[in-house]
């Protein structure tokens, strides 16, 4: 495969399929490039060259983002087999672009000196990100090559929890005073000869660096060059303060479509800005992270970690599943009389219990999403409970009628197929009341509604439908 100059997304996609297919196809390959080659591999090493060559140029020609994405899609060995050939100029920003799990797979390799190498070619919003997670003795040891300057601003940062708006702001921004003309401000623009990433707007500042006001790049370029910069900036800016929560400023970026947004502390005093950027970071995190938890995987889990660190992260909720699969097994064999009796019961259990799982999962799905909006007040959550329930009773006499109908086909039974159709209807109301119950109440109690919930919700309905189906059967059957 020739690499060329093109950088259509199609390109830059076969591109990064092709170095993914070269580093674990063949593992000679990576022998090489790790210096692990075996003895019978050092004789055949003449026709690797030209392998070894296409991935070395694969890497060359990659921008930073497609190298951190196909990182994410290497196990261990060819993680660091790419890394090696990664140069030093570029490795900050494939750092910057990766997960958490790749820097931790990447960095416990490599010395604090290469580490330091790293960090200076990147700025200094790019070197605050990534020093949150770098080991201590090295935050240190980067925080004494800074100037004092940007130093107090690596400390400012570092004060922050990770989920807040300080711990993501950066500090490049372009600011202008009031009373200069839109001429003057044109001028300076044109001698700084460029602006930060994503700058759709100026910040206006007084002498004693407080926001007063906006000016947007079209208002520079439509206005009267003559105009002051007062007559035309927006004197009501949306601002942020650094202790907001990330994903509730990321809600504010969707809701106003911002670019770019000041933080400012409580005095007023501009401290940075937000991006987009930042924002769509923020919004992939807190998605990838809701799936994982909803599942009851730890959100630092890797596809390609170790099996035992992966046995560590997922250990707690299968334990809790067991618990509650043997509470449901206790709930089966507290009927095997009824079982024993009618065996057709044994067939037609798991189906209640699937389709109150299912409910469950809809409506707790439905519920979570609501929370993270922030669309539940407490002025709503009596019609949230009885809509769901609404739609599980609708949703129960029509799917549970139609299996009672079946039912009665299949075993000749009129009382089975009546059973069987007050069963699902019962567990479906059950599963819509727990799939509203559960996320709030794991609220009230400063959880987080995500984590786990779909474990708890199946073992609810598996438990709930095993004994709503046989304890009706054991009465109305027996």
């Amino acid at each position: 495969m020739t690499v060329t100059t093109k950088n259509t997304a199609r390109q830059r996609d076969e591109e990064r399929a092709r170095l993914i297919w070269l580093l674990t196809t063949d593992k000679a390959v990576i022998s090489t490039l790790l210096g692990k080659l075996t003895l019978a591999e050092q004789y055949d090493v003449g026709t690797l060259s030209d392998d070894i060559a296409e991935v070395g140029a694969l890497v060359a020609h990659l921008p930073p983002a497609d190298l951190a994405d196909t990182l994410e899609a290497l196990p261990s060995e060819e993680r660091h087999a790419l890394w090696r050939l990664v140069e030093s100029e570029k490795r900050g920003k494939v750092l910057i672009e990766a997960s958490e799990n790749v820097w931790d797979d990447l960095i416990d390799e490599m010395t604090d000196r290469a580490l330091l190498d790293v960090l200076q070619y990147l700025d200094i919003d790019e070197q605050i990100y990534l020093v949150q997670h770098l080991p201590r003795n090295l935050t240190g040891r980067l925080l004494a090559t800074l100037p004092p300057e940007e130093r107090a601003r690596v400390r400012q940062v570092m004060h922050y929890e990770k989920n807040r708006v300080g711990a993501i702001m950066e500090f490049e921004v372009i600011t202008v005073r009031p009373d200069v003309t839109l001429q003057v401000v044109q001028r300076y623009l044109r001698r700084l000869g460029k602006m930060p990433e994503n700058t759709d707007k100026l910040f206006v500042i007084n002498r004693k660096k407080k926001l007063v006001g906006e000016l947007t790049l079209t208002c520079i370029l439509l206005n009267d060059a003559q105009k002051k910069v007062s007559e035309v900036m927006d004197d009501d800016p949306m601002t942020f303060a650094p202790e907001d929560k990330a994903e509730n400023a990321a809600r504010t970026f969707e809701r106003d479509n911002l670019v770019s947004a000041a933080v400012v502390d409580t005095s007023g005093k501009l401290m940075g800005r937000l991006t987009i950027d930042e924002i769509v970071d923020v919004v992939y995190e807190e998605t990838d992270t809701d799936l994982r938890r909803m599942g009851g995987l730890s959100a630092e889990e890797d596809v390609f970690a170790p099996v035992t660190k992966a046995v560590k992260t997922r250990w707690a909720w299968l334990a809790i599943n067991l618990c509650t699969a043997f509470i449901a097994s206790r709930v089966i064999d507290g009927f095997e009389h009824t079982i024993s009796q009618l065996v057709a019961l044994a067939s037609l259990m798991p189906i209640v219990a699937g389709i109150g799982g299912n409910t469950g999962n809809q409506t707790i799905t439905m519920i979570v999403r609501a929370l993270a909006l922030q669309h539940i007040q407490p002025g709503n959550l009596t019609f949230l409970i009885l809509r769901e329930m609404g739609v599980a009773l609708i949703n129960g006499l029509v799917w549970g009628g139609i299996m009672g109908g079946v039912t009665w086909w299949l075993y000749d039974d009129m009382a089975l197929g009546a059973v069987m159709t007050l069963a699902m209807v019962l567990n479906l109301l059950v599963a819509a009341l727990m799939g509203v119950i559960i996320p709030m109440t794991m609220l009230k109690f400063g959880r987080d509604p995500a984590v786990g919930s779909s474990v708890m919700i199946t073992a609810l309905t598996d438990t709930g439908g095993f004994f709503i189906f046989l304890g009706l059967a054991t009465i109305f059957l027996l």
